[in-house]
């Protein structure tokens, strides 16, 4: 199994600054830069099926594990001068960036790669909409019976009414 050299935050002398993972030689481990976590790196360890997030926070370890499925899309974030791939979740902290490069035709080439490695579509952060709002869960409405929701408001059937009689009686 062959494994890439981190290439982001601090990199040696010598070798390119920019960020660049190849989607052919999954699984990849890599650091990039998180200005929440400690020493502002998290690790992240990219394979086709999930995702590790290993960060610090105050002292304190952690490693998330996400599912790819559980991802956005790939978006090309940027402008002409440096664009970047970055794979989005709709927690923005877990977003990752893929590559980093001023060259439109492998962005390109770089984005449906990736797209289609993981399955996932292409997003154009330019017109970008938010996503729907949730419904929040109701702790009442579980112990609630279904049946009562499905009623109709109001009396069932028209009661009789009796006029000008002189006493109604009730017999079985």
């Amino acid at each position: 199994m062959r494994r890439q050299t981190a290439t982001c935050g601090v990199a040696p002398a010598g070798s390119s600054r920019a960020l660049r993972l190849d989607p052919l030689s999954l699984p990849v481990r890599f650091d990039a830069h998180d200005p929440r976590a400690d020493g502002h790196t998290r690790q992240i360890e990219l394979h086709r099926e999930r995702v590790v997030l290993r960060r610090a926070i105050r002292g304190m370890q952690m490693a998330v594990n996400v599912r790819v499925s559980d991802f956005t899309g790939i978006a090309l974030r940027g402008d002409d001068a440096a664009q970047t791939l970055v794979l989005v979740h709709r927690d923005p902290s877990l977003s990752i960036p893929l590559l980093v490069s001023a060259d439109g035709d492998e962005i390109l080439e770089a984005w449906a790669t990736w797209s289609e490695i993981f399955a996932l579509p292409q997003l154009d952060e330019g017109t970008r909409e938010p996503a729907p709002r949730r419904r929040r869960c109701n702790a009442i409405r579980a112990r609630r019976p279904k049946f009562l929701m499905r009623r109709r408001a109001g009396i069932a059937r028209e009661l009789s009414i009796h006029r000008d009689e002189r006493e109604i009686i009730a017999r079985n």
